[in-house]
């Protein structure tokens, strides 16, 4: 077949200064986010602000359970509370169907309150008291056991209550990616995790239903969930040989990659990270090979957290100022640091200007506000000169920022969904000094002095 013509075309190469991380790759601003224009949403809501699309959550969630449900016939996502556990983002999962998963009390009672019913919050964790233990039970919460004193306290609090509650035990091992997580769980190859099985299985008080285990974070290699996974099939066929039991479900946790970048990694997350049908081949592809009757697979449990919702955040901010350091290099001071970008700790965010520049740029360092010498957003980023009031739009935030934002120094921003329409909300308001001060308790003998 003929191919259609097309005209040549000049384009000017917009390069910047070389350096040895090659050329400036961003050729245009970054003015809009789902159609809202950046300007407006800082006109509206300050500078700076965290904007989360709605639609990008939603894509990603369904792009997930196409992935895991056209390899595998039972699959059932629980989002991870943790990753980012705002209302408004967690309602958007639930209303896709996922489940929550939790690691904390508070986590667990944001998820009553939003909700879900006791028996689909997945209870995970070191640190659950008795009395959290106490409230999973009559939810009738699936617990996830991470150690032997949580199994004989758990045994015991089931025996006063007189019920027998649903119990699934954390599993690492090696799966080739080290260093090994092995600080969480009942290891596979020592026996350890036989050793927790044994002992749930010869109580009458805990009804084992599942096992689970996570691997790591910012995984990059799903050959490594293909060896969890193997693992964990051979405990529930070997569960079901010994002890006539079937395993109701695996829980292969999280920890998928997202697209950003981490430091110094020599290509960017865009271009190194699998996709989510490449770990879902390998897990779903493990399952199906393992020797499980057909009635008696396993539903597949996932808690994935940062795939899903990392590249729906952004972090809008301003240029304070600029200024030369003492070697020369030029520094830009913007008015968000690693007090609410607590990942620029480990990413190398792509920051892009939010107003159009010409074809000149520079290496550039960003520092944030914080009277701190460890407030470095970027160490070294291309970007063309901002002046105070410019704007810049840091990508992607969704994960893990707004859990660990921290109140030093400056109050921490409001968050803004924007929804299916293209409107934006307000989900989580600006801090004000009311907001620090409200727990604060001052005895009575403090509140006079003179100066």
């Amino acid at each position: 077949m003929k191919r259609q013509y097309e005209r040549p075309v000049i384009q000017k190469l917009n390069t910047g200064i070389m350096n040895k991380f090659g050329t400036r790759t961003e050729y245009e601003p970054y003015t809009h986010i789902d159609g809202v224009s950046v300007k407006s949403l800082i006109e509206q809501f300050g500078s700076p602000v965290f904007v989360m699309s709605e639609r990008t959550i939603r894509e990603n969630y369904r792009d997930a359970v196409r992935a895991f449900t056209t390899r595998y016939p039972k699959v059932q996502f629980a989002w991870s509370y943790k990753t980012n556990y705002l209302n408004a983002v967690c309602d958007v999962f639930h209303q896709e169907g996922s489940w929550a998963e939790v690691v904390s009390r508070f986590e667990y009672e944001k998820a009553l309150h939003n909700g879900v019913p006791g028996n689909k919050i997945i209870f995970n964790g070191p640190d659950k008291t008795d009395d959290d233990l106490t409230v999973a039970i009559e939810n009738n919460s699936p617990i996830h056991i991470d150690h032997l004193d949580e199994l004989y306290r758990l045994t015991q609090l089931a025996s006063d209550m007189a019920k027998r509650p649903n119990v699934a035990i954390r599993i690492n091992m090696d799966t080739g990616v080290y260093p090994m997580w092995d600080r969480f769980g009942f290891n596979y190859e020592n026996g350890a995790a036989w050793d927790a099985i044994n002992k749930i299985m010869t109580s009458d008080h805990l009804n084992l239903v599942g096992l689970h285990t996570h691997i790591g974070t910012y995984m990059l290699s799903p050959s490594a969930y293909a060896a969890a996974a193997t693992k964990m099939c051979d405990l529930a066929l070997g569960i079901r040989r010994k002890y006539d039991k079937v395993i109701e479900y695996i829980d292969m946790g999280g920890g998928f990659a997202s697209k950003n970048t981490l430091k110094g990694a020599y290509l960017r997350g865009s271009d190194t990270v699998p996709g989510i049908d490449e770990f879902a081949e390998a897990i779903s592809s493990a399952f199906l090979n393992a020797e499980f009757k057909k009635g008696e697979l396993p539903y597949l449990y996932l808690e994935t957290g940062r795939a899903l919702v990392d590249n729906a955040g952004f972090l809008l901010g301003s240029v304070i100022s600029n200024k030369r350091l003492a070697d020369g290099r030029r520094a830009t001071i913007m008015d968000f640091g690693v007090n609410i970008l607590f990942t620029s700790f480990w990413y190398d965010h792509k920051i892009s200007p939010a107003q159009g520049f010409g074809t000149y740029t520079e290496d550039t360092v960003i520092y944030g506000p914080l009277c701190m010498n460890i407030d470095v957003v970027r160490e070294n980023i291309s970007l063309p000169p901002l002046k105070a009031g410019d704007h810049v739009v840091v990508h992607y935030v969704g994960a893990y920022n707004i859990t660990q934002s921290m109140q030093f120094i400056a109050l921490r921003p409001p968050v803004v969904m924007i929804d299916m329409q293209g409107k934006p909300h307000i989900i989580k308001k600006k801090e004000v000094l009311a907001t620090l001060e409200k727990d604060e308790v001052t005895p009575d003998y403090l509140k006079e002095f003179k100066l």
